[in-house]
């Protein structure tokens, strides 16, 4: 291979560029200046037969010229008087908008976070759910209205339910999203919907059947595994109580585990699919019901293999205070957080066991709020986060020992969050904005 020696020249709208094949083959395969090399990555003679020959592009030579220095050494300078919008555009075309990502914000770590920037929301209210895409960018529900956001943090065009409440929103790829709404009264209308992030479009509905015949009904709590499923806690108006099970690909219910006497799998407040165990948490929790239920699905036995619940209890434990439950496989254990933010820890290997709560984390001091705070969980790249009032907290170790603290000085109670694409995206309910948090790009040795 003789990348190392050959130089190029390029002519982009008027003005001559010349660099070499090795910064070229930075921009890998599948980008614009992939196809200039054969599959050994020798430069294709088709397109430079000799040394004095340019190939020209017409494009924004500006722009081309800071790509062509972000291949060069991996650092992203954009001077002021270039629009991002316009870089965005021209990187783009040329297939390194992921390099543009990597030099504008580093690698996740839940400790060297920083506040990019807040967004006002379009909607007026409180927000409902945030959910981060894979790709840097976020979807937003407002009532019975979801907002998407690209990377950029620019809005394409609002999905409307039609007065239909979101009750939870999942990206299926970077280009599309799952829907979940309550059934609307007096009308057949609510479950799910695949919508196209982009444009709003709805592609299918995913329908419920109960005994041979389509039931309407109100889907919940979403989760998604990696063989292309998709589950939601159901609702319907006759035995359609429990969690049913779609192919994303082609929208078809291909299973349904029902809820039994006693227990509460429609109403669930999360799911999470376990990659390890091939089972699915479903949690059920205060506020929404007087009790809590925590269980473990194997769809592939319909067996509820592992259960917890408060029944029974002392109205004075903390138990009746879980507001989120997230499953933990490397440890074999269940994280709750009750309203004070104790973490407490549920062993998988025992079921029905008690909850050994932690008070190390707690942050709050005093009195708490007038108006009730419902923390929510993450957990990240072996990082455990949890959300309190106008802040979240970081949490690292074996003992999940607290590390680090997000907050902004504004926007009121943060009643969502969500991690992905590399940033941390937090929803505040009183003045319906949502925080980008980022960490800087790593130093360019």
């Amino acid at each position: 291979m003789g990348i190392q020696k050959d130089r190029i020249k390029f002519n982009v709208g008027g003005r001559i560029f010349e660099t070499t094949a090795t910064t070229l083959a930075n921009a890998g395969r599948n980008s614009f200046f992939g196809a200039f090399f054969d599959e050994n990555w020798d430069l294709n003679s088709q397109f430079f037969s000799n040394s004095n020959e340019s190939f020209f592009i017409d494009r924004n030579a500006d722009c081309f010229s800071i790509l062509l220095d972000l291949l060069r050494t991996g650092d992203l300078n954009i001077p002021p008087n270039i629009p991002e919008r316009l870089l965005y555009r021209e990187a783009s075309f040329y297939g390194l908008l992921d390099h543009v990502r990597s030099a504008k914000w580093g690698p996740f770590d839940g400790n060297r976070l920083r506040l990019d920037q807040s967004v006002t929301g379009q909607a007026p209210g409180d927000g409902t759910a945030i959910r981060a895409g894979p790709d840097g960018g976020c979807c937003v529900a407002h009532g019975s209205m979801v907002h998407v956001y690209d990377w950029m943090l620019e809005e394409h065009p609002p999905i409307n339910l039609d007065y239909q409440r979101v009750n939870d929103i999942g990206w299926v790829d970077s280009d599309n999203v799952v829907i979940s709404v309550c059934e609307r009264l007096g009308s057949r209308d609510g479950g799910m919907g695949l919508f196209n992030a982009s444009t709003g479009e709805l592609r299918f509905k995913f329908q419920v059947s109960h005994e041979n015949q389509v039931k309407s009904y109100t889907a919940g709590a979403l989760s998604f595994s990696s063989d292309y499923k998709i589950f939601s806690s159901c609702k319907g108006r006759s035995n359609e109580y429990g969690v049913g099970v779609w192919d994303q690909v082609t929208g078809k219910q291909i299973d349904f585990f029902y809820e039994s006497p006693g227990w509460s799998l429609g109403d669930a407040d999360k799911l999470q699919w376990l990659n390890g165990s091939n089972c699915l948490l479903v949690a059920t929790l205060f506020p929404r019901k007087d009790n809590c239920y925590i269980s473990l699905l194997d769809f592939r036995e319909k067996n509820m293999v592992w259960s917890w619940s408060d029944i029974g209890a002392p109205l004075t434990v903390d138990e009746k205070r879980v507001r989120d439950a997230i499953a933990m496989e490397e440890s074999n254990s269940i994280c709750v957080v009750n309203e004070y933010e104790d973490l407490g820890f549920i062993d998988l290997r025992i079921s029905g066991g008690s909850v050994r709560w932690s008070s190390r984390s707690r942050l709050m001091k005093g009195n708490m709020p007038e108006e009730p705070c419902y923390p929510k969980l993450a957990l990240h790249e072996g990082q455990l986060f949890s959300s309190m009032n106008d802040s979240i907290s970081v949490f690292c170790g074996p003992d999940w020992v607290l590390t680090s603290r997000l907050r902004r000085s504004y926007g009121g109670s943060i009643c969502d969050f969500s991690i992905g694409g590399d940033r941390l995206f937090a929803l505040h309910s009183e003045e319906n904005v949502f925080d980008i948090w980022e960490c800087p790009p790593s130093p360019i040795i």
